[in-house]
């Protein structure tokens, strides 16, 4: 009815022009994310944690990945870091969160800074126990889309620090 039934649907102005604003440097926040996760990945990845990363060599989509991605951009902001259990995953959620200050928990995963989920007790929730298991998908899972806001060693070091002291690793 009204003006969508004669224009079809019109997005906001101050959302367009937003939107606009923000479409000139959308590459280079692409870059940084995925660059960001390679090394956060590759750190993990040295010191034992069960991380998953397409642009880590060992994973086994890698060569999938790396045959359909736009190499200007690398292989995404995003990995995942199973902690097992819900408990672990909870505890190093609130770690990097309130004592590292690395980043968020949330369960959208689309912004500047480090978004943590723990998919199976959030996004996923609604799937029963057994069918996530039958999906592979760890009670103690994390999708982690890394930001671009401090330094990357300083944000090494703060995933280091967590990931041992809730005792993912030695």
């Amino acid at each position: 009815t009204g003006r969508v039934m004669l224009l079809g649907p019109t997005m906001d102005p101050r959302t367009a022009f937003d939107i606009s604003q923000r479409l000139p440097h959308l590459p280079l926040r692409m870059r940084e994310h995925s660059r960001r996760a390679l090394a956060l990945a590759t750190r993990l990845e040295e010191i034992g944690a069960p991380v998953q990363y397409p642009g880590l060599p060992g994973n086994k989509h890698h060569e999938r990945f790396k045959s359909q991605m736009n190499e200007e951009f690398g292989f995404s902001g995003m990995l995942t870091l199973d902690c097992k259990t819900t408990e672990r995953a909870n505890a190093l959620m609130s770690h990097l969160q309130n004592k590292e200050n690395f980043g968020y928990i949330a369960v959208s995963l689309g912004y500047f800074d480090t978004l943590i989920s723990c998919s199976g007790s959030s996004t996923s929730s609604e799937i029963p126990v057994e069918d996530q298991a039958k999906m592979g998908l760890s009670q103690g899972l994390l999708r982690i889309a890394i930001g671009y806001t401090g330094d990357l060693e300083d944000r090494l070091a703060q995933v280091e620090r967590a990931v041992r002291t809730v005792g993912l690793v030695p």
